[in-house]
């Protein structure tokens, strides 16, 4: 029987450092790779960005402004597959994940995508916190599918190329709309004894036997002023999604609400007590909560 395609799409810009692993492991995944469509939309990179996605794809296309339109761009326009996956350059994929994400897909017919959870990389104290704080969002209104079906994708129109933050938390509303969206629960450790990256991410502070099907993400070197000059660039565009939708609609009160952003999301269905469990790390999470807080209440003054 004939695997489903699936299109898997990168949008960068000056990612040099980190697309060649993003990109091997997709390659080297267990879906069949004549089953894999790579598709690399780039953003007018200077440095090698495109050089080095050439050497896994003949797929690299050059187009911004900004990522919505990088990810419409390849998965509307050059996509071929049946299902869409997109990424950033800095992500790792563990090797089974887009196995488990079609196997899932193929066995529950109403699915619009799929929440696949996110795992950190990091030693520094503050990439520990980011990788806390991720770990409460899997299925939650402050994730976004990665794993959609593409005709759920178009019949939805996209990505809002308006929007250039909460464009996930947007479409996601959309996808709602003509399926389900689901977590993959896929939690059984994968077998790792040839796993390119397993020394790798043993290096920046992740035992990779201790999870399933999930994406690394390397932020391993953790800026914090980086990362806040970084929400404050995203916090300039929020009000285009909340006038999209508007600040009574119950995902938004949630979205940018105090109570749920900095209490809610950590104490539902009994996380509370992984947080109560953690609390060196409850201390940090919370002060960077209340960094990106203060910048987003600061630039909506101005």
């Amino acid at each position: 029987m004939n695997k489903p395609l699936v299109s898997v799409v990168i949008s960068t810009k000056n990612e040099e450092k980190n697309i060649e692993n993003c990109l091997k492991s997709i390659v080297f995944q267990t879906y069949p790779k004549e089953n894999i469509e790579i598709i690399v939309v780039d953003n007018s990179s200077t440095d090698k960005t495109k050089e080095i996605s050439q050497k896994y794809t003949e797929k690299v296309f050059n187009k911004g402004p900004e990522r919505s339109a990088q990810r419409n761009f390849g998965m509307l326009e050059k996509s071929s597959g049946e299902y869409l996956m997109f990424l950033d350059a800095d992500m790792i994929l563990s090797p089974d994940v887009i196995e488990t994400c079609v196997k899932k897909m193929e066995s529950e017919g109403s699915l619009a995508g799929i929440y696949i959870s996110e795992v950190v990389l990091g030693k520094s104290y503050f990439s520990k916190v980011r990788r806390f704080e991720r770990s409460f969002y899997d299925g939650t209104v402050v994730d976004g599918s990665r794993f959609i079906k593409k005709s759920a994708f178009e019949k939805v129109g996209g990505f809002d190329e308006d929007l250039y933050a909460a464009e996930d938390w947007d479409l996601d509303k959309r996808l709602k709309k003509v399926g389900n969206l689901e977590v993959l629960e896929n939690k059984e450790p994968v077998d790792l004894s040839n796993w390119e990256f397993k020394d790798y991410i043993l290096e920046r502070g992740v035992n990779p036997e201790k999870f399933g099907s999930v994406i690394y993400h390397n932020e391993s070197e953790f800026d914090l002023k980086k990362y806040i000059s970084k929400k404050k660039y995203y916090s300039k565009n929020f009000n285009k999604y909340l006038n999209k939708w508007g600040r009574e609609d119950p995902d938004i009160k949630k979205q940018f609400g105090f109570w749920y952003r900095f209490f809610g999301v950590f104490i539902e269905n009994e996380k509370w007590r992984r947080l109560i469990g953690n609390l060196h790390l409850a201390l940090g999470m919370y002060f960077l909560r209340f960094l990106v807080g203060l910048s987003f209440v600061l630039k909506s003054k101005e």
